[in-house]
């Protein structure tokens, strides 16, 4: 892919300014790994979807990810909410990215703004662990609505809250531990109507 698909040294400068400004909101002080990456690539299956949505893109590393493994005919809708990093999202420059300025409580209304039909998968790195019970299960709620059938959500979270705020309509399928990551982070898998939990390091 080229140059606009990797990322440097400003933006994980960028993701440290935005840890200082809001830590409870990027709640990391460097972005995720490439093994962090990998893993939520393998688990969202992004490589056969045609519609995708973000939560919390950061810098973009993740976004890079997924646009690197989705079709060349889908679309990836990221909502960041952060007007900083947002800025260094459209800077990306995939015409099949859609950088969009906003909350993830607003995610019904985002895909309607874009004209986008539900997504098969749904991803998501913004730290259900130190936000308002209330707004972690609005946006749960709103992702489940969302979410076709047999689509997937994935999570990538340093604690576990996620998983205890329900998430109607959608079985917890998978959890699985990256430690090559700083801090190490906990990858969850969920899928809309699945059935088992699988939970590996």
């Amino acid at each position: 892919m080229t140059s606009h698909l990797r990322p440097n040294l400003d933006d994980r400068l960028a993701f440290l300014r935005a840890f200082l400004r809001a830590p409870r909101r990027v709640a990391s002080i460097v972005p995720s790994s490439r093994f962090v990456e990998r893993r939520i690539v393998t688990r969202s299956g992004v490589g056969a979807a045609t519609t995708v949505v973000e939560l919390g893109p950061g810098t973009g590393g993740t976004t890079r990810a997924l646009l690197r493994a989705m079709p060349h005919h889908a679309r990836l809708l990221s909502i960041e909410i952060d007007p900083i990093l947002h800025g260094l999202l459209r800077r990306i420059g995939d015409p099949r990215l859609i950088a969009h300025l906003g909350s993830a409580e607003e995610l019904q209304e985002t895909l309607k703004r874009y004209g986008l039909p539900a997504p098969d998968v749904v991803i998501s790195g913004i730290p259900f662990s130190t936000m308002e019970h209330a707004v972690g299960r609005r946006i749960l709620e709103a992702v489940s609505a969302v979410l076709q059938h047999g689509g997937r959500f994935v999570a990538y979270q340093v604690r576990d809250r996620v998983a205890h705020l329900g998430s109607p309509g959608m079985d917890l399928k998978r959890v699985e531990l990256e430690w090559l990551n700083v801090p190490p982070l906990r990858v969850f898998q969920w899928e809309k109507n699945g059935v088992r939990v699988e939970s590996k390091p």
